[in-house]
Formats: structure tokens, sequence, C-alpha cells
């Protein structure tokens, strides 16, 4: 069982910037980020292959976000730029299962999830 920490939430003025990490207690495979606003589903944000090469993106945060990882330090980050009040949200981290190595949009590829971080935007 993998468990994930999500660090790096705060608050910021429209125009800044953030950057998430995630680290996980094991090695990790595809991974991903998803974030949940008040009354809203939980959506996707970015995804990373295991090799780093594949990643995908929200439309709405293609970009300005930008998602890489470390794998010697079992890490995987976001970097947030140009933020806006509509990415203020709880952002989650998740990892899918061992030897799924390519990166996912669905929330239902993901077995492992962090608690979760705030992201507050203020305008």
């Amino acid at each position: 069982q993998v468990q994930l920490v999500e660090s790096g939430g705060g608050l910021v003025q429209a125009g800044g910037s953030l950057r998430l990490s995630c680290t996980a207690s094991g090695r990790t495979y595809g991974m991903g980020w998803f974030r949940q606003a008040p009354g809203k589903e939980r959506e996707f944000v970015a995804a990373i292959s295991w090799s780093g090469s594949s990643t995908h993106y929200a439309d709405s945060v293609k970009a300005r976000f930008t998602i890489s990882r470390d794998n010697a330090k079992n890490t995987v980050y976001l970097q947030m730029n140009s933020l806006k009040p509509e990415d203020t949200a709880v952002y989650y981290c998740a990892s899918r299962s061992p030897g799924e190595y390519i990166a996912s949009r669905a929330k239902g590829d993901y077995d492992y999830w962090g608690q979760g971080t705030q992201v507050t935007v203020s305008s």
C-alpha cells in the first residue's frame, strides 16, 4: 500500500505561483493531480507517466501548470503559475497500481490518494 503526502498549498493572490509536492512511501507508477472545489466533483488536473515522457493536462490549466517527477525521491510536483480564483480547491495527488506506467486522466484508474492540500487564490 502506497501512502501519499501532499504539501505546498496555501493562500496566494491571483497571478501568483505555487508548487505542490507529493511524496510517496514507496515506488510509484503513473501519477496524477486532481482537485475538488466546494460543491463540485473532483476533477482531473494533470497526469504523468512513470518515465515522465508523457504528460496530460486539463484544458483549464494547460500552459499554466506543469507536472514533473523525481523517481529517485518518489516525488511528483505540480508547478502552478498565473493562478486564478477559479483554481481554488483542495488538490489531491494520486498513484496508479504497480505496473500501471502510463498517465491517465480518469479518476477510476488511480488506486492510491493523498489527503489533499488546500490552494486558495484571492482576487
